[in-house]
C-alpha cells in the first residue's frame, strides 16, 4: 500500500461530522483496528489479519460497502470452521521472469496479493509485460484494490477471479458461473487513474446480500427464483441464480473469466470450488490472474504524448453533462472518508459481539 494510502487510514475521524440516526461513524483507523483484532481473536495469523484489515479499511473508505466491514462476518466463520489457512504464508516463485506465481496456501487472498503484486511491477517494467497468478487462495476482496498499486506505478494492468458459483448463463436458470469479476486501470492525471471493476453478473452477490440485510428489494433483470421466476426479493435471488449484465455478451465475459483465472492458470472453476466449500458462508477457493503492461515499452520517447492522448479521451466525456468516468465516485468517496466512514449501527453491534470473548 502507498504512503498516502497509509496515512489515510491512520487519519481520525472528524469529531464533529453529523451522524444520521441508526449510523456510526468510525476513523478508518478504528476500521482497521476492529478488523485486525477481530480476526487475530478468531485466531488468525497477524500477518493475514493485517492485510485482511488494509482491505476492508481501503473499502469502507471508498464506499464500497460490499467488500468492507460486512465481509469481515464470512472472514471470521472460514477461521473458525478450519476452512481457511491460519499461518500459511503465501510463497512467491517465477514459472518465466515475466511469468510469476503465489501460493497462498489456502490462506486469504489480501496478503497473497501483496507478496506478488510488487514482483509483478518489477517484472513488467523490467519486460514490458508481465502476469502473475494467485493460486488456492480465498477471494474476498475488490479488484479495483488489487490492481491500483500497479496502476498507480504507471502501468495498465487486468485483473481476473472466479467468484462465487450463484450465477445462470444467458438463457439458463441454473447457477453454472461465478460473479466473476474482472478489472483494468489506466494510468491517469494528478493520480486518479481510469479504473473499473465490476462482475459480469447483473449485481455482485455482496450487494444483494446487503439488500437483504437492509430488507430492500433488488431491481427486476438482477436474478431468478428457485424455480427460475423472475424475482426483486433478494433471498429468493440468493437461493436461485443471479443473471448475467448484457444477456449472452455478460454470460461470454463471464465464461472468458472461468477460463483465463481458472484452467489456464491451473485453479479451480466455480464449480469445482462449490464442489469444495463448506457452507461456512465465507470466500470461495480459487486463483486470480494479472495482466500488467508498461506503456513505455512501446517507445518512451511518445510515452507522454500518448498518455496524455488518454487524458484528452477522459476530459472529453467529461464534458458531455451526466457522464461520469469509473472510479470518479470512490475517489470523491475517499475524501470524505479521511475524516471517518458510516457503518450501520446493527452492523457494527454484529462486529462488536462477533469478536467478543466466547
Amino acid at each position: 500500500m502507498s504512503e498516502s494510502r497509509v496515512s489515510e487510514i491512520a487519519a481520525p475521524a472528524t469529531p464533529d461530522t453529523a451522524t444520521p440516526p441508526g449510523m456510526v461513524r468510525l476513523s478508518l483507523a478504528e476500521v482497521h483496528a476492529l478488523t485486525r483484532d477481530t480476526l487475530v481473536g478468531a485466531g488468525l495469523a497477524a500477518p493475514h489479519a493485517e492485510a485482511i484489515a488494509r482491505s476492508i479499511a481501503r473499502a469502507e473508505a471508498d464506499e464500497c460497502h460490499s467488500h468492507g466491514l460486512y465481509r469481515l462476518i464470512g472472514y471470521v466463520a472460514s477461521v473458525r470452521s478450519g476452512k481457511a489457512a491460519r499461518e500459511a504464508l503465501p510463497v512467491l516463485t517465477r514459472a518465466t521472469p515475466a511469468v510469476l506465481r503465489v501460493d497462498a496456501r489456502r490462506g486469504f487472498a489480501p496478503l497473497a496479493i501483496e507478496t506478488g503484486v510488487p514482483a509483478l511491477i518489477e517484472a513488467a517494467r523490467t519486460y514490458g509485460i508481465a502476469a502473475l497468478a494467485i493460486h488456492d487462495c480465498y477471494h474476498f476482496s475488490a479488484l479495483w484494490a488489487d490492481i491500483e498499486p500497479a496502476v498507480d506505478a504507471g502501468l495498465a494492468a487486468w485483473c481476473f477471479t472466479v467468484g462465487q458459483c450463484c450465477v445462470a448463463p444467458a438463457g439458463g436458470t441454473k447457477p453454472l458461473l461465478g460473479t466473476n469479476p474482472m478489472a483494468f486501470g489506466w494510468p491517469g492525471p494528478q493520480g486518479s487513474p481510469f479504473i473499473f471493476d465490476f462482475a459480469t453478473s447483473a449485481a455482485a452477490r455482496g450487494e444483494i446480500e446487503l439488500k437483504r440485510r437492509a430488507g430492500a428489494s433488488i431491481p427486476e433483470g438482477w436474478a431468478m427464483g428457485p424455480e427460475g421466476e423472475p424475482t426483486t426479493d433478494p433471498a429468493r435471488a440468493l437461493a436461485g441464480a443471479l443473471l448475467p449484465f448484457g444477456g449472452h455478451k455478460g454470460s461470454a465475459l463471464s465464461m472468458m473469466v472461468e477460463l483465463i483465472a481458472g484452467p489456464l492458470i491451473g485453479d479451480l472453476t466455480s464449480r469445482q470450488a462449490l464442489a469444495a466449500e463448506n457452507g461456512d458462508g465465507g470466500p470461495p477457493l480459487g486463483g486470480e490472474l494479472f495482466i500488467a503492461i508498461d506503456p513505455a515499452v512501446f517507445g518512451a520517447d511518445s510515452l507522454a504524448a500518448r498518455l496524455a492522448e488518454g487524458d484528452a479521451l477522459f476530459a472529453a466525456a467529461r464534458e458531455q453533462p451526466g457522464v461520469r468516468l469509473p472510479a470518479e465516485r470512490r475517489y470523491k468517496a475517499r475524501a470524505r472518508g479521511r475524516h471517518g466512514v458510516l457503518v450501520p449501527a446493527t452492523l457494527y453491534a454484529e462486529l462488536k459481539a462477533l469478536g467478543a470473548p466466547t
